[in-house]
């Protein structure tokens, strides 16, 4: 279901907006976010990087509340959302919760898009002193819940934007197994081709069918377990998607979704995101909905 944007309401802010996220400085300030050499390589080698230390304390209770909020329907500004997932309303007991536009509804999601332990690995990973913001993901699955989030490709949904400089963090806001769905990736699959995109809640199942016979053989996932507040990282053509929760607790992740700062719009007929004004085709994709949430080059 697409909700729709209410017109005028302040939604977005190109900067933080609270005191929850520590802020750069300096360069000096860089240390403490930056990822090792050895991560940066098992990055390029497998096309993602797990245990990322995020969020912790405050700041991991701050989210988790938002994160409740908007499930329950009980922000004051659902309407903000860009969109939710039409299979979660069409069955909300067979499919999970999954929603875009988290942060123009909730503060501490807002300020998450800016948090240096989000940007810093995300724009070293990219090679980029400059990093500009995509869009976010809510998932929430419920307690012994059957809904999955199947085999794909982030880029797959995102060809309306060009070039492929892009790249997810999935931030998991509780101890995640494979008894409550963790995300499970194929290492190496960031090397395949671009494949079709497929809808988030079908059968797990028939996707090897899908896929060209060349890449069977190496449709090999492994499992990412992740206590709260971690995250992993991956590149846009990594395949990877995540079984139903079984265990008695709810598994939740927000998902941060960046960009290089000179990517361009490669659709120009519908806004990028719903609501959104439309960005002409070859035009950089820029404005309050998509922001520079850091730059090193000020400095």
């Amino acid at each position: 279901m697409l909700l729709g944007v209410t017109a005028g309401s302040p939604s977005t802010s190109p900067a933080p907006t609270t005191g929850l996220f520590p802020r750069l400085g300096s360069r000096e300030d860089l240390g403490r976010f930056r990822l090792t050499g050895d991560q940066v390589r098992a990055f390029e080698e497998n096309g993602y990087l797990a245990g990322v230390r995020v969020l912790e304390g405050a700041t991991l209770e701050a989210v988790r509340e938002a994160v409740e909020r908007i499930q329950r329907g009980q922000s004051p500004h659902l309407d903000r959302l860009y969109e939710v997932e039409e299979d979660y309303y069409r069955d909300p007991g067979k499919n999970a919760f999954h929603c875009l536009g988290g942060w123009r509804v909730e503060p501490a999601l807002h300020d998450l898009v800016f948090h240096p332990a989000a940007t810093v690995p995300a724009a070293q990973l990219l090679g980029l002193e400059r990093l500009r913001f995509w869009h976010d993901q809510l998932f929430y699955k419920p307690p012994r819940h059957p809904g999955v989030v199947s085999w794909h490709q982030d880029f797959s949904y995102w060809t309306r934007t060009l070039p492929m400089r892009h790249i997810t963090m999935n931030i998991v806001l509780d101890d995640t197994s494979t008894a409550n769905g963790c995300l499970h990736y194929v290492p190496g699959s960031h090397r395949w081709p671009l494949l079709a995109p497929v809808s988030l809640g079908q059968d797990m199942e028939g996707f090897r069918d899908l896929l060209p016979a060349e890449r069977r053989d190496e449709f090999r996932p492994v499992p990412i377990p992740l206590r709260a507040g971690e995250a992993s990282l991956h590149h846009p053509l990594m395949v990877h998607g995540s079984y139903g929760n079984q265990s008695p607790g709810p598994r939740r992740a927000v998902v941060l979704n960046y960009m290089a700062p000179d990517t361009r719009s490669a659709e120009g007929r519908i806004p990028l995101l719903e609501g959104t004004p439309i960005v002409p085709r070859g035009a950089v994709i820029d404005g309050e909905h998509f922001p520079i949430v850091l730059d090193l080059t000020a400095w």
